[in-house]
């Protein structure tokens, strides 16, 4: 549990509280006791001034007043005798004074020649009050953290819930019938969670529906195409309606993998398997005259074939459309680089990856997708430019 965690400072407080509780019960605690022990010694004190006072007069002990004050006279010699021992000589002197024995307290008193032993039969009532006071405090302190910490249990499942919705998962239910401030922002997620639900689906229907109307009439265009009998022009049609095919395609898998909807199948794959695959995805006439492939070192990767040709596809479609020289270099040395003469970018590599920039000439998704493809690979893309060299980089993430 973090010390950053609002369980951790709820604990930390209350931990707090009932020192602080602690403290002060034993503090008031030990101040009633020694008030008791204070009002004791004052009502001895008073005892013995009356004893003087009336023996002075009387030559007598008021028998009756002693009991009233729950003072008692020891009168058997011997106990008299052995209290007096336990007096030290320069108290005995005194006259007056008293001692602890045993949990028993004694008054020694002496007028002129006589000494008398009395036993104060009052004892320092317990502070009862101040451990109901304290047990009472404790009680509610521990009832008040039960119960703010079992109030804070709904806020780790939302929070699994929000875990598993930034998953891509939209089949959650964080709905609460509570009435407390967690509560509420369960309830607003869950009808933010059900909103994008249904805008996804109408989005996902919205998009089938236009690749289905647009795979209609490229069919048809293939099935005019077969029945043109100049070569050349059936060849070239042949080629624009693949190229449209493959783009649906392709925006199908766009779709998945923005909605997080699509299930990787890697594998084990040669790299120049994968490089081959992308430079078909191409459709160039004459792919020779674009790519310059150089090997120093092929490898093996783990990879998704359908996804990570799409992305190293998109990285060379944009070399060559932003080429001067309508040309690039394609290096595989346990790493791919990809290499062309040009401008350098105008802004960072990190703000080409947001979706549908509008200083784009095209969509603004080609290095969206291929971010969102390399990070389901564990790659990482890496630019520099040097000499009038843009280069792209993919490699391992560290």
């Amino acid at each position: 549990m973090s010390f950053y965690s609002l369980k951790s400072k709820i604990t930390a407080t209350f931990m707090v509280s009932i020192l602080l509780l602690l403290i002060l019960s034993y503090i008031s605690f030990e101040l009633q006791v020694e008030n008791r022990k204070t009002d004791i010694i004052t009502q001895e004190r008073d005892i013995v001034r009356y004893i003087y006072q009336y023996f002075f007069q009387t030559k007598n002990m008021d028998i009756s007043f002693l009991q009233s004050q729950n003072i008692k006279l020891i009168t058997d010699k011997k106990s008299t005798i052995d209290i007096i021992n336990l007096f030290s000589q320069k108290e005995r002197e005194m006259g007056y004074s008293t001692i602890s024995y045993q949990q028993r307290r004694f008054i020694f008193v002496k007028i002129n020649q006589f000494v008398f032993i009395f036993e104060n039969m009052n004892k320092p009532k317990f502070p009862i009050s101040i451990i109901i006071i304290f047990i009472s405090g404790l009680i509610f302190l521990l009832s008040l953290y039960f119960m703010i910490i079992n109030s804070l249990k709904p806020l780790t499942t939302l929070k699994n819930k929000i875990h598993t919705f930034s998953q891509g998962n939209l089949d959650i239910n964080c709905k609460s019938d509570k009435k407390d401030e967690i509560a509420q922002v369960a309830n607003e997620f869950h009808h933010a969670v059900q909103k994008i639900k249904e805008l996804k689906h109408s989005r996902q229907l919205l998009l089938r529906a236009i690749m289905h109307e647009l795979k209609t009439p490229i069919a048809k265009g293939k099935l005019v195409t077969e029945m043109t009998t100049n070569q050349k022009h059936k060849d070239r049609l042949n080629s624009i309606f693949n190229r449209l095919n493959l783009l649906i395609d392709e925006f199908a898998k766009i779709e998945m993998i923005t909605s997080k909807n699509f299930d990787t199948n890697l594998k084990d794959y040669k790299m120049t398997d994968i490089i081959d695959a992308s430079i078909d995805m191409l459709m160039l006439e004459y792919p020779h005259n674009h790519i310059k492939i150089n090997i120093s070192n092929d490898y093996i990767i783990k990879a998704d074939f359908e996804l990570l040709p799409l992305a190293i596809k998109n990285l060379l479609d944009n070399a060559i459309k932003y080429s001067s020289t309508k040309s690039i270099t394609l290096l595989i040395d346990n790493k791919i680089e990809i290499e062309n003469v040009g401008l350098a970018l105008d802004e960072p590599l990190e703000n080409y990856y947001t979706p549908f920039r509008t200083k784009s000439h095209g969509l603004g998704l080609g290095l969206y997708i291929v971010k969102n493809i390399l990070d389901i690979h564990k790659l990482k893309l890496e630019y520099n430019y040097q000499k009038e060299t843009n280069k792209f980089i993919i490699i391992t993430k560290s």
